[in-house]
């Protein structure tokens, strides 16, 4: 080869160029294509598969928690009945068990914790005081609130006897 030689390429036509090209772009896309496959162990699709049927799928889509509402959990007593009735006629609606909805629903979220100061349910060194005070002072504080507790736990929909008989069962689970 002299110095007067020119280089000359192995594309001399734009067909090869644009063959080259293609190749190019098509050939490491099916390299990456292959190793996937060869890395997950290939494409399987599975028929009849009960994992994969409609309704295994939406089970496991339900959600997991449901949003209730405190005005949802109380009722009249007579509506608390009846809804029992109708699921369950055997069992029956006792005031305590009314009187223990009624705490979870709006007095146990400050009084289990003792959040904002609210005395906790049992400790009756917090509650000695107050239960020194008279069930009639308690009975106003629950039903119009006092400091942080709003009246009546936050729930206006209780009645003001609802109110009384969970300041009673309060006060019984201190003494």
């Amino acid at each position: 080869m002299s110095d007067t030689e020119e280089h000359s390429s192995a594309i001399k036509t734009p067909k090869q160029l644009i063959t080259i090209l293609l190749l190019a772009i098509v050939f490491p896309i099916a390299i990456v294509v292959l190793l996937a496959q060869y890395a997950t162990g290939g494409i399987s699709v599975i028929k009849n598969d009960p994992a994969l049927s409609d309704e295994s799928v939406a089970k496991r889509l339900q959600p997991v928690g449901k949003l209730v509402f405190a005005s949802d959990l109380l009722q009249t007593d007579a509506d608390l009945g009846a809804a029992l009735a109708t699921a369950a006629p055997t069992v029956a609606v006792s005031s305590a068990d009314r009187i223990q909805a009624v705490y979870t629903a709006s007095c146990a979220a400050c009084h289990v914790s003792g959040a904002a100061g609210a005395p906790k349910q049992g400790d009756k060194l917090a509650w000695a005081p107050r239960i020194k005070n008279g069930n009639a002072t308690l009975y106003n504080s629950a039903i119009k609130g006092k400091n942080a507790m709003p009246a009546k736990g936050g729930n206006a929909s209780l009645s003001d006897d609802d109110v009384k008989a969970v300041v009673d069962y309060m006060v019984s689970q201190a003494k």
